[in-house]
This record gives structure tokens, sequence and C-alpha cells, in this order.
């Protein structure tokens, strides 16, 4: 008897461990939402940069090969949907540099987004295959743009009708306008994923139909045009401004989770971080914007599931202290050529050559030969995208993942 026992335990193992084979584990699916912080406007030029810094260049090493160019990711794969009105699309294949902001959505550009370091260390952590579903368009709010379903149509401030009505527009067709635009991205974002997920392999070539998948995670970095939308947001210099966008986010992730019938799937948050840390509140909006951000992950329904992952603390100081020093020279041109009273050129006696000369030398005053060296090596884009930092943007990336991986 115990022999057949024995026979019996051997063939059950067997075929146990040959149907895991069979079966395989679920693929690993994490989604990346978000408007053009999300898509990215770090130029590859820029890695240069992260050469400079201790912190940045073991994450550097996990980015290019052992020639220093961008590594391509055997293991992650990744679709990713853009575009604007002219043209929407989708590009897709093994993750490398060149998933950033497009022009043209399935062709490579030379950017990325935090998409590159995200699935690096995901992959990392997990040693498995990954899929990446990235939806990411610049320009666009969630008040209106990825507006969920359960938050209700866009409702105008009356101040903002008012100004309208001076302004002399049609509140009608403003409003119609208005409904038209409304959730329409985040229709977008949900056809996507579910496109994607319907036919992975079309994506992800080695995936077995029968091996299924897991939606493992979803990143939120978005904001820009929130923050700065004052019709919306007409008290975002004071405490509780920013409240409609804290409800409006907690609409957008259960709603997700809903349509994409991932109840328990983790959030992360990416907060604004543009700035850098705040000191001494000198920008209250952003400071309040900030806080807005932050506060699903307080709900008791969002407990351990819902995090925040604040960006500031990657911000490039260096280029920030080179951009206040260039607002400087651009102030002193236009003081020169309006012959202000309390600048040189007051009596208009410098002629464009005098002017120029006289720039020239407040320049190299101003911005040392090694600043000037570096933020040649370091930026490839305006302040409001990270400077097009891959400095800033792969620590960010890494910083999405290590939250995403994170047990509570």
């Amino acid at each position: 008897m115990i022999k057949h026992l024995g026979s019996f335990l051997t063939i059950t193992v067997f075929l146990f461990w040959n149907y895991s084979i069979v079966q395989g584990k679920p693929i690993k699916v994490f989604i990346l939402c978000g408007q053009s912080n999300m898509q990215g406007h770090a130029n590859i030029k820029t890695f240069e940069a992260m050469k400079t810094d201790p912190l940045t260049v073991p994450i550097l090493e996990e980015m290019v090969d052992e020639k220093g160019n961008p590594i391509v990711c055997d293991q992650v794969w990744i679709s990713y949907c853009t575009g604007n009105k002219r043209m929407m699309g989708e590009g897709f294949g093994k993750l490398t540099a060149g998933y950033g902001a497009r022009r043209i959505p399935y062709q490579a550009s030379e950017k990325i987004g935090p998409e590159l370091t995200f699935g690096i260390y995901i992959h990392k952590a997990l040693k498995e295959p990954v899929l990446i579903i990235k939806t990411a368009w610049g320009g666009k709010s969630l008040n209106t743009d990825f507006r969920p379903p359960s938050a209700g149509s866009y409702l105008f401030k009356k101040e903002a009708l008012k100004n309208l009505e001076k302004r002399g527009k049609n509140i009608q067709e403003v409003k119609a306008e208005k409904a038209y635009k409304t959730g329409r991205f985040y229709h977008l974002m949900i056809e996507h994923i579910r496109k994607v997920l319907k036919d992975i392999k079309r994506v992800y070539p080695d995936y077995k139909n029968n091996h299924g998948y897991e939606l493992a995670g979803f990143v939120w970095f978005q904001g820009w045009n929130d923050m700065v939308d004052t019709a919306t947001y007409p008290n975002r210099n004071k405490f509780g401004g920013y409240k409609d966008y804290s409800e409006c986010l907690v609409h957008f992730i259960r709603d997700v989770r809903r349509d994409l019938s991932a109840p328990n799937m983790k959030f992360v948050i990416g907060v604004m971080g543009v700035g850098g840390i705040l000191e001494n509140h000198k920008k209250p909006h952003m400071k309040f914007f900030r806080e807005a951000m932050i506060a699903p992950t307080f709900l008791p329904e969002f407990k351990d599931n819902v995090v925040a992952v604040e960006t500031a603390s990657f911000w490039d100081r260096r280029l920030q202290e080179i951009e206040e020093k260039k607002i400087k020279i651009k102030k002193m041109k236009g003081f020169l050529r309006n012959k202000h009273q309390n600048y040189p050129n007051k009596d208009g006696s410098m002629d464009f050559q005098a002017q120029k000369s006289y720039l020239d030398k407040y320049y190299q005053e101003l911005i040392s030969k090694e600043d000037d060296s570096y933020e040649k090596i370091a930026r490839s884009n305006g302040a409001y995208h990270y400077f097009g930092s891959a400095k800033i943007m792969a620590q960010i990336g890494k910083a999405f993942a290590e939250a995403m991986i994170e047990k509570p």
C-alpha cells in the first residue's frame, strides 16, 4: 500500500508540475497614464548628465549597455497610445528609449518618460516578463479631458461664466464644447487598455494565451493643466482651493478599477514636483495642489493600495538656479531696449552692439562656464517638463516602480 501511495504522490506531483508549465504564470500588466510629463520630454542626450551625480550613476548603468547605448529590455514589452487631433495612434515593442513624447505615435522618438526606468526596476524586482500599457497625451486635464464617468458633468463656476460673458463668448457654445471634451481621454484610455488586453500576443509575441494576465498596478502622473486652471479652481491660492481635483481623482481611481474589473489594483499617484521643494511656501497654489493630489491616499478605502510619490525631491536645483539667472538676463535685455530709468541705457546712448556687449558681459558674470556646460548636457526642454532631464525622469520612473512593489 505504501508503495502504491508513493507512486500516486509521484504521479500527482509530476502532473501538477507539468500543468504549471503548461498553464504558466499570468503576465503582470502595469498601466501608466497622464499628460505631457507622463509622455516624457527628456532627450536621450541628457543621459550624459547622469554621470555627474553619484545618485544617478548606478541608475544610468541599468539604462545603457556596455557601449553606452540605451538598453533593449527583452522581458519588458510596452504598448504606447498617444497623439493629437491630427494623428492618434500606437507604438509597441520591447521597452527601450524612444517611448517618450512622439510626433508620430508609431515612430520612436529621441525622448524618454518614466516608463524606461519604471520597466527596468519593475522587472528587476519581479524577475519575470512584464507588459506596460502607456496612455499619455500632452495638455490634458483631469477636470475635463480625463474626467471619470462617476464625477458627473463639468460644472462651470459662476465667476468663470461671468468672465466668458464679458469676453463676448456664446455660453451655450462654450458649454457644448466642454461637454464634448469631457471624459474623452478617459474613454480613449480605457478603450486602448481593453484593446491590448484582448490580444496581448500582438504586443508581446511570446505570450501564451492560456497564461492569463494580472492588472498589477496603475501609475497616474498628471496635474499641470489643472494646477494652472484659474477658471476651474478660482480659490487655488487658498487652503482647499483644489478640493474638486481631489474628489475627481477619487472618482477616477474607483472608475478605472471598476471599468477594468480590477477592484484591488494598486494605484501610484505621481505628485507634481515642478519647482522642487517649496521653500517657505512662496507659491501657495503649488503647495495646495500637491496636497490635493495626495489627499485620496488618506481615505480608509484606499489604505495600503493607493500611494503617492512626491517627485519634487528629484528636481535639479542647479538647473533651476541657471534658469533663474537666465530670467534676470532676459529682463535686463528688456530694460536696455526700453531705456528703463533705473538701468544702463536710460539715456538711450547704447546702440545695438553696445547693448549686446553689455549683455554678454552680464551673462558671463551670472553664469559660469561650468554651469553653461552642465546645462547643455542636462537640459532639453522647459522647466514645466522637468527641464527635459533624464537625470530627473529616470529617478521618477524608478521611484514609481519602488512604490508599486513596496509592501504595505
